[in-house]
């Protein structure tokens, strides 16, 4: 039996809405084709079956095993074909691109002028909306057809498209060098997470001084901007200066609420803006601010004229859940923020063919975080465990490291002494395999190992202890990284104070709120 995730085209019939289905249908019988056809019959079988077995498949004597993989090929371009037909899929990029194929049929067929005219349309079209890939395109073509027959009477028509094309060429060697450099940094933050040390400053620093190219902002079009701010965010992120991602995040949607239009046409970079704002808000604890934001960004979302596609809903189920999350992180409303657990887990499975393993794991971890805050220990682990165990995981080592921790700590409150020890063997292990012993880790390992050998009346000195040791780490450029994770400040201070921790963050939020 093939695995379902693994057979493309399984997942792309399930994948598909029943007006998507209903379409297909209809599109197939359009052909003229016989209704019975194979890769019709293929396509209600694979609709009909819940998992993917070739044995079902060849066992219904629709195809032959030697014509199966063509049969299913077939299939697949069929429904890519009509998806493609279906309005809902038709936007301005798609439109462009199928301007751009029928100037290129009708130059074929020797109708130049009815091909220029479809080209300088589609041109327009395509530099209003900053699609300046397809506009380059556009302009290729037109200098083909122009050198191969004469039609304007401007005699500085090759200047023209020659000025045209290097504009159009600069400005998308401009946007290729900033997302180059957006998704390395990117790509560095998802691998280890925040800088660990000088060492890694000093790299991440040179990496992007070396590689942010020149610019002039006021020269700038909407795309190189975007691609710009992603790579400062990035940056900004890596670096965890939050102050720097605050500014960098609200700079990318501003840019879109300052050009409305591009929302609609880039709907998939606005709720990212979206998401990196409300995660630097969290970071730098604005949480008036992060409840507005959070607000208005569900208030788009509703939009009726907001685009909706399978995509968009995998993202805004991500970006939304996980913020409201963090909101009761932010308030200490720990008991509040349980009924997200059930519409997480739903949202998971939902969504399980387009939500890559990171971000499922991401998730994970704050209903950990959850659990945690309310006492709930066994539960807590339980998620951790899910976490802990992935062994596919290759990436956010830095989450890895402090599901160990956390892990330790919660092992600590539910009174699991023989698993704390295999624990504390395990995460010791690992924090060093992994190069991310730093000093938070250290103390809160040496404190919970020194336990076992302490009396009740001891404890509190103990706690009291740590505590004095972690705060020094609270400001410091590279511990301070291990708060992100896990609020072990008020974890002690929830001991030392004799408070449920939810109380202790609640005090502080009211504290802070700005």
């Amino acid at each position: 039996m093939t695995n379902a995730h693994k057979d493309a085209l399984f997942v792309l019939v399930k994948a598909l809405s029943k007006s998507e289905k209903r379409q297909f249908k209809l599109y197939v019988g359009r052909l003229g084709v016989n209704t019975d056809a194979k890769f019709l019959a293929l396509f209600n079988l694979l609709d009909k079956i819940k998992q993917y077995d070739e044995k079902v498949i060849l066992g219904s004597g629709i195809v032959k095993k030697a014509q199966l993989s063509n049969l299913k090929a077939h299939l697949y371009r069929q429904i890519l074909v009509s998806l493609r037909l279906n309005p809902v899929n038709q936007n301005i990029r798609v439109q462009i691109r199928e301007q751009l194929d029928f100037a290129t049929i009708l130059y074929q067929k020797g109708l130049y002028k009815q091909s220029l005219k479809i080209l300088d349309k589609a041109k327009s079209t395509a530099i209003e909306n900053e699609e300046k890939n397809i506009a380059y395109e556009i302009v290729e073509l037109e200098k083909i057809i122009e050198t191969q027959y004469i039609t304007r009477s401007i005699p500085d028509r090759a200047d023209e498209l020659a000025v045209q094309a290097k504009e159009l060429s600069g400005q998308n060697v401009m946007t290729s060098k900033l997302s180059n450099l957006s998704l390395q940094l990117y790509g560095m933050m998802l691998k280890v997470g925040y800088v660990r040390s000088d060492d890694d400053l000093k790299r991440v620093q040179e990496y992007f001084t070396k590689h942010l190219p020149k610019y002039n902002l006021k020269k700038l079009g909407f795309r190189e901007k975007l691609w710009l701010y992603k790579a400062h965010l990035w940056y900004s992120f890596l670096t965890q200066d939050f102050l720097s991602c605050y500014k960098y995040s609200s700079k990318w949607v501003d840019l879109f609420n300052e050009n409305k239009e591009m929302i609609y046409l880039n709907p998939v970079f606005y709720l990212k803006g979206n998401h990196y704002l409300l995660e630097s808000l969290f970071y730098v604890k604005y949480s008036s601010q992060f409840k507005e934001t959070l607000e208005q960004l569900e208030q788009v979302l509703k939009d009726k004229n907001f685009p909706k596609n399978d995509n968009i809903a995998s993202l805004a189920f991500i970006y939304l859940n996980a913020n409201k999350l963090n909101q009761h992180f932010l308030d200490g409303t720990f008991e509040k923020g349980l009924y997200l657990v059930k519409i997480v887990e739903y949202g998971i499975n939902k969504h399980k063919d387009r939500i890559d393993a990171h971000h499922v794991m991401v998730l994970y971890y704050k209903i950990a975080c959850l659990y945690f805050g309310i006492g709930d220990n066994k539960t807590c682990i339980v998620y951790l465990k899910m976490i802990i165990d992935n062994k596919s995981l290759k990436m956010r080592e830095d989450l890895m490291c402090f599901a160990r921790v956390l892990s330790l700590v919660a092992h600590y409150e539910a009174g699991l002494d023989y698993h704390l020890e295999i624990q504390l063997k395990s995460t010791y292990k690992f924090l060093l395999k992994m190069n991310d012993m730093h000093a938070v880790q250290k103390e809160m390992i040496k404190f919970l190992r020194s336990l076992g050998g302490i009396y009740p009346n001891e404890l509190r000195a103990e706690f009291q202890k740590l505590h004095t040791e972690l705060k020094k780490y609270e400001d410091h450029p590279y511990e301070k990284r291990a708060f992100l994770y896990l609020d072990i400040i008020s974890w002690l201070e929830s001991h030392l104070e004799n408070k449920p921790v939810s109380q202790i963050i609640r005090e502080k939020a009211l504290l802070q709120t700005r």
